[in-house]
């Protein structure tokens, strides 16, 4: 008699389908314990060291030993030694002893020379001094060829100045005025200084003394006065 299988049913197709699920995601669990109880297995074993040490490469210690240095012979220098000389012993004369001589000195040539002196110079003629410049002299007056003609300056005119100005002049013997210099002062520059322009346009007949024209100083006043 055949017996027949048991009939499939849906609810048995669903829970195999579920184990089979369950299956595949422990699978990879369990092959991590798996090699976790290996591995921990070769380490209690030695045998994990043993593959180490094999994989390891061997070291091996060279030492280089360096040849000896040759030695260089020393090079001595032998001096040769030196004769001594042989001085050969002096002869002995014998000298006869001889009486002592005395010598008078001699004259020195300074001595003997008579000693010449110097016959005293004449002194020299003294050089005849020029005779000094006479100085001008001063006169009190002098006549005029031009008489000074006074410019009154616009700006004194203006703030009222006025003065004398004395004026002492150098007459040449040509009648001109060599030199001007302020005796006495207005107080005001600018009257002073037309004072002095107006001498320097002036014209003055030469002092003669003995028939000679000479120069001679003299003070000529001129004055500043508003009109």
């Amino acid at each position: 008699m055949t017996m027949m299988p048991p009939p499939v049913t849906v609810q048995a197709v669903q829970q195999f389908a579920d184990f089979d699920k369950k299956r595949n995601k422990f699978a990879p669990l369990m092959a991590i314990v798996v090699l976790h109880i290996a591995g921990f297995y070769a380490i209690q074993s030695g045998l994990l060291s043993r593959v180490v040490t094999a994989a390891m490469p061997t070291i091996t210690t060279i030492s280089i030993i360096a040849p000896p240095a040759p030695s260089v012979p020393k090079t001595v220098e032998l001096s040769a030694p030196v004769p001594k000389a042989v001085i050969p012993p002096l002869p002995l004369i014998a000298v006869a002893p001889s009486e002592p001589t005395i010598t008078p000195p001699q004259p020195t040539r300074a001595e003997a020379a008579p000693v010449a002196t110097a016959a005293p110079t004449a002194p020299a003629a003294p050089s005849p001094t020029p005779p000094a410049p006479a100085t001008p002299r001063t006169v009190s007056s002098v006549e005029y060829i031009k008489a000074p003609q006074l410019v009154y300056p616009n700006l004194s005119r203006r703030l009222g100045e006025s003065g004398t100005v004395v004026l002492r002049i150098l007459i040449n013997e040509k009648g001109l005025p060599e030199q001007i210099l302020i005796q006495k002062s207005t107080g005001y520059t600018n009257l002073d200084e037309a004072g002095r322009q107006a001498a320097q346009r002036a014209l003055f007949k030469p002092m003669i003394e003995n028939g000679k024209p000479v120069p001679v100083y003299v003070l000529v006043p001129l004055t500043f006065q508003l009109s």
